[in-house]
This record gives structure tokens, sequence and C-alpha cells, in this order.
């Protein structure tokens, strides 16, 4: 693990705990700007968007076959990203940790 993502880590590490977390370490983040950091908190503002977006989507529906595989997927994306924050590396989450990167570039 490199001195970048040493000292980032707990900037990244919080913002995979609640939308709350990813606001906090933005701000944490704003005036060093580790870019260790800046990635993992553009990770976890798009698993939390995702989360609430598709959230909307299946509570339209009342079955537990919908609702399962949903929270199943938000639990991988979730997992993923903050093993990787914890681990030092820098991993996008399956899918769209891509998207995420693209979307929310402005955050650094």
């Amino acid at each position: 693990m490199d001195s970048v993502a040493n000292e980032g880590k707990t900037a990244a590490i919080v913002a995979y705990i609640t939308i709350i977390g990813t606001i906090i370490a933005y701000f944490i983040n704003n005036d060093s700007k580790n870019p260790f950091a800046s990635f993992h908190i553009r990770q976890a503002l798009g698993i939390h968007i995702t989360f609430y977006l598709l959230g909307i989507v299946v509570s339209w529906f009342d079955t537990w076959l919908i609702s399962a595989p949903f929270y199943l997927f938000i639990l991988i994306l979730w997992g993923y990203g903050i093993l990787a924050a914890i681990q030092g590396e820098r991993n996008e989450a399956p899918l769209l940790g891509r998207y995420f990167q693209n979307w929310f570039s402005t955050i650094n």
C-alpha cells in the first residue's frame, strides 16, 4: 500500500458508511484532495445513489423475488467497495464502478 492510499484510507472507509458518511468523507478530503479517498468517495456516492434510485423502483413490487436480489446486488457493491478501501486498493465496483468514476469526476 502506498503512502497516498494510507493517508486517504480513513476518508475512503468513512465514505461507505451511509450517505452521511460519504458527505463527511467529502469534507474530510476537501482540503487534502487525496486521489485514493476521492476515488472511493465517488464509488460510495454512486453505490448510495444506486441504492436509493433502484430502491424506489423495487418498492413498487411487493415480493421478495425482486427485493432479495436488489439487496444482494447492493450488498455486493458495498462489500466490494469497502473491502477495497480497507485493503488500500482502487478497485471499481462491479458493473457500475467505471460509470461512477465518470459521472462524479468533479469530486477530487
